[in-house]
């Protein structure tokens, strides 16, 4: 079988940031020490009015293509994770291919994916290249969740940001991409949901309510139920990491460092105690940018790059919206 490797990594912030003093203004209750302690996030950046997904991909792309040896006409497949596309079609990944010069030949299709999003686009970039359908693959992730957010939802604004990444899956690389493990519970579906502006329910209804535990919930903007995310995730990830470690024959101890999807410092946090990993393998990076959905994990594996940690086996898991889950092993040379 063919090795596939990613081999250069990057990622854009917009320019605004919201602190966690911002916040703290727009609700005294609460402060900006108990946001931060909370959720372990002090800012968030937040797209322009006139910045989408898209745009962000754009700019993350380019980054790519500026910082590392990356020619363009070798790029022959465009993989985009967002759930926050320009329009209802044409796919963003159209858009993206003409406006980054890609090659004409070059295939391309958006898939809709939330905090799972990074695993799943890593694996179908594997299967095209192992089935000899591509050999160089861009991609990308963009998120515009804020855009989702209600103003009046301090819960949600504490925790996510905007945020997109540009990957090169390809033949050679730094980080050979292993074996997965994947999964979907769309039974809950329902606990992480903008209810409104699909073809199911099109028009925006205003509607707004406190659900059984209490959240408040506006149809129009983005919910989440805490509480059922969190049992969620208590539920799937350990398994999940112990069936892919017994597909890799290793053991918990084998892994050099662990990079979990960065949802919020507490549940991470409760995860590693739960699954007994060492805190020096465990990987944080959320602080400064916050939650962005698909792109938590690849920001973070830029940044374990920058200060050299990111060697020998690094597990890769990401679960959230769908409910979906996935997690994969890339082993760093």
């Amino acid at each position: 079988m063919k090795k596939v490797y990613i081999k250069a990594i990057n990622y854009y912030l917009p320019e605004q940031i919201l602190t966690n003093d911002q916040i703290a203004e727009r609700f005294p209750e609460w402060s900006a020490e108990k946001v931060a302690m909370k959720v372990g996030i002090t800012e968030r950046h937040l797209s322009a009015s006139d910045e989408t997904a898209t745009d962000m991909a754009y700019n993350a792309a380019e980054k790519l293509f500026a910082e590392n040896p990356v020619e363009r006409e070798q790029i022959d497949f465009v993989l985009l994770c967002s759930q926050s596309v320009d329009y209802k079609l044409p796919s963003s990944s159209c858009l993206l291919q003409n406006r980054l010069d890609l090659p004409k030949k070059c295939g391309a299709f958006d898939f809709n994916l939330g905090c799972s999003g990074y695993e799943y686009g890593l694996a179908i970039a594997k299967g095209l290249i192992v089935g000899g359908i591509a050999k160089n693959i861009l991609l990308l992730t963009a998120e515009t969740y804020t855009k989702y957010i209600h103003p009046e939802d301090k819960g949600n604004q504490t925790i996510f940001g905007d945020a997109a990444t540009a990957t090169l899956i390809s033949t050679d690389g730094f980080a050979e991409i292993g074996e997965f493990v994947l999964g979907t519970d769309g039974s809950g579906a329902k606990n992480l949901i903008v209810s409104t502006g699909g073809l199911r329910n099109p028009e925006k209804n205003g509607k707004q309510s406190i659900d059984e535990n209490g959240n408040m919930k506006w149809d129009d903007n983005l919910f989440m139920d805490g509480g059922a995310v969190f049992n969620f995730t208590s539920d799937v990830v350990p398994p999940m990491v112990e069936e892919l470690l017994a597909k890799e024959s290793l053991s918990q101890d084998d892994v050099d460092l662990w990079i979990f999807h960065q949802a919020n410092k507490y549940m991470i946090n409760y995860l590693r105690k739960l699954m007994m990993i060492d805190k020096d393998k465990f990987y944080i990076f959320m602080e400064k940018v916050g939650n962005t959905v698909s792109s938590t994990v690849p920001i973070a594996i830029a940044e374990a790059r920058k200060e050299n940690r990111l060697h020998g086996k690094v597990l890769l898991a990401g679960f959230g919206v769908g409910l979906s889950w996935g997690a994969t092993i890339i082993k760093c040379k």
